[in-house]
């Protein structure tokens, strides 16, 4: 562990002690300044002067502290993901202030300045975030311009996995790496005289079907040189990622689970989906009406689109999107052999079909589609009754996004592995490239998500598809 990295984090607590202060003191003297006043008479000078307010505040921050603690604000890393940071502060500082209204009312003290505590807890969120984007900004500069806090590390292996962590080091220096060497095996010997003549912090293992005798041999060398040790693991190692054990008897056993939506997991995911979903459809309601009269107006046919997909356990369901091609050459089960035929034509087409062989297929300037249909495919709207499908049950917030029946036909055993989960609306895939990804990355990627889910991964997603969909527009 680098000494820089214990100084960044140590220097947080302070910094965040500092910020929740002052975003504090900041409601306070917005609620007393003369042009709020002038609306809002304040009525608190007596029961709540500066001084005792400011005590209230600094006892609120240690406590702040304590919950940031306990969602994992102050692990020590090398690099801090700032997305990661903003949601774990929003938790923080809300469960927090929650807190304190509840303690507030089992005093039963009157306390008249909701003011107080709504701009506290948003300029609180602002405050800290501001302060880590500062921190981690100027950790950045440091390790860019100087390599302070950069660890440098070995790579062992020659496949193509290793060049492509060698090529993220290289053009990536925000990762906190530099490259010591690269060797294709694992030379005890060679490896020996690369630490004598130069050091280095790390040994990363990227190809990890090596013969258990010379893995052994190289985590005993780490171990004696006080060299952290790192490896891409294999597939059987990806399998035990989410592996639960048991015993039956006597005999241990351990049972291979393929994502941990399950149990908690699986409900907790599920809350959010009905909440989340609920509210934006109660939100937006005005724009299914303006869209739907758009469809209407611009060509004859249905407003929703419908089609049978697979979903989780690959059961099959009723899927719903604002109709953005003529109903009389729409493709799917609900489609029209006028429809199927024009697609066929398109598929075969190598200029026109972006997919190529691959079971998906994308059809580049589809002449099926209206004029309002291309801008609600840009804009992604066409999706938005979609959640109605997740308010059904078929379909989550975030997942893979669920493909025609006759293109899952044609999923390899690997590829169907995803079944396991329920489609999405938006998924890790679709913020990491949405249709220019290659099918068979596209697959990793929701196979990842799914093996490696939590709600914060959610929440990432979530915030970052509208982004992703607007720059994508615009690009295209």
């Amino acid at each position: 562990m680098k000494k820089s990295e214990l100084i960044f984090t140590a220097i947080l607590v302070p910094l965040d002690f500092l910020m929740l202060v002052g975003s504090g003191l900041a409601a306070y003297f917005l609620r007393t300044n003369t042009w709020v006043t002038q609306y809002r008479p304040v009525y608190f000078e007596l029961s709540l002067p500066l001084s005792e307010y400011l005590s209230l505040v600094v006892a609120t921050t240690i406590f702040l502290l304590v919950v940031f603690a306990l969602v994992g604000l102050y692990k020590i890393k090398a690099h801090r993901v700032l997305i990661d940071d903003f949601l774990k502060i929003l938790v923080g500082v809300s469960a927090g202030i929650f807190v304190l209204v509840f303690y507030i009312f089992l005093r039963q003290e009157l306390f008249n300045s909701r003011f107080l505590i709504l701009v506290g807890w948003f300029l609180a969120i602002v405050f800290v975030s501001f302060g880590r984007l500062l921190i981690s900004y100027w950790q950045r500069y440091l390790m860019k311009k100087y390599h302070i806090g950069a660890n440098y590390v070995l790579i062992i292996g020659k496949d193509e996995i290793s060049q492509r962590i060698i090529q993220n080091i290289k053009e990536d220096a925000r990762l906190g790496y530099l490259l010591a060497g690269n060797f294709s095996e694992p030379d005890l010997g060679k490896i020996d005289r690369k630490f004598k003549e130069s050091g280095f912090d790390e040994i990363l293992l990227a190809d990890p079907n090596w013969p258990k005798e010379n893995i052994s041999e190289l985590v005993n060398f780490c171990e004696n040189n006080h060299l952290v040790f790192k490896f891409v693991p294999n597939l059987f190692q990806t399998l035990t990622v989410n592996s639960v054990s048991s015993t039956l008897g006597t005999v241990p056993l351990i049972e291979i689970k393929i994502t941990v939506l399950d149990g908690w997991g699986r409900i907790i995911k599920r809350t959010f989906d009905i909440i989340f979903s609920l509210l934006f459809v109660i939100v937006f309601s005005p724009l299914y009406l303006i869209i739907a009269l758009a469809i209407k107006l611009n060509s004859p046919g249905p407003i929703i689109y419908k089609d049978y997909r697979y979903g989780y356990r690959r059961k099959k369901f009723v899927f719903y999107k604002f109709r953005s091609m003529r109903s009389d050459l729409c493709d799917g089960e609900f489609g029209t052999k006028e429809g199927w035929k024009v697609l066929e034509e398109l598929e075969k087409d190598q200029e026109k079909n972006l997919r190529g062989e691959g079971p998906i297929h994308k059809i580049k300037n589809d002449p099926r589609i209206t004029k309002v249909g291309s801008f609600l495919r840009q804009s992604s709207l066409d999706e938005l009754p979609q959640f109605f499908n997740v308010l059904k049950g078929d379909m989550s917030l975030v997942g893979y996004r669920p493909h025609m029946s006759y293109e899952v036909e044609k999923y390899t055993l690997e590829q169907q592995k995803m079944f396991c989960a329920k489609p999405g609306i938006t998924g890790l895939a679709q913020i990491s490239g949405r249709s220019d990804l290659d099918f068979d990355e596209e697959i990793k990627l929701d196979l990842f998500y799914i093996e490696n889910w939590s709600l914060i991964l959610d929440l990432v997603i979530l915030l970052k598809t509208p982004f992703i969909v607007l720059l994508k527009r615009h690009r295209a």
